[in-house]
């Protein structure tokens, strides 16, 4: 009884942790009023065709490890944990290879919805990436004007690819 109990529990954890995602390319500049951007530094420790594992610093007063597993295309496990910055910092430069990107996030609303718009730097500037963060992976949404053509399934415009292979060798 304990464990059905116990397995239940932990059903329930891992639905909870279950992040729903589609991805735009960005076509104007739109996104960008009344939105003012953090800049994230963010590194790839572990990087496989089926997850990964990365560090994040955002605005250099923040920081957290996250471990992602994907379920489908659209949707994967993610588990994130907040850390010292200083040890983020140890981390991206010690155990990422080099494989860290660059960006300024923007956070704007449309139709009820909050999006995440990244303008990439560094080896991915030029690339402009809207997601927006769905409770099921056949929700409806309005797509704002300055959300273009959907790359979700292009695995090329994941962040940890980008870390590895940059938009500017394409």
């Amino acid at each position: 009884m304990v464990e059905t109990r116990c397995i239940a529990s932990l059903h329930w954890l891992f639905l909870t942790m279950k992040e729903i995602e589609r991805k735009f390319l960005v076509l104007s500049e739109d996104y960008k009023l009344g939105s003012k951007p953090v800049h994230v530094l963010q590194g790839y420790m572990l990087y496989a065709d089926d997850g990964h594992a990365r560090v994040r610093i955002v605005d250099g007063k923040s920081a957290v490890i996250s471990i992602k597993k994907h379920i489908s295309t659209i949707s994967r496990w993610e588990f994130e944990y907040t850390i010292p910055v200083a040890d983020a910092q140890i981390m991206l430069e010690k155990l990422c290879n080099g494989q860290i990107i660059e960006k300024n996030r923007y956070f704007p609303e449309f139709e009820g919805k909050k999006w995440d718009v990244d303008e990439f730097l560094g080896a991915n500037d030029g690339l402009v990436i809207a997601e927006i963060e769905l409770g099921s992976e056949d929700e409806y949404f309005d797509k704002p004007a300055w959300a273009g053509e959907e790359v979700t399934h292009d695995l090329r415009y994941l962040n940890a690819h980008l870390a590895e292979f940059p938009f500017e060798e394409w």
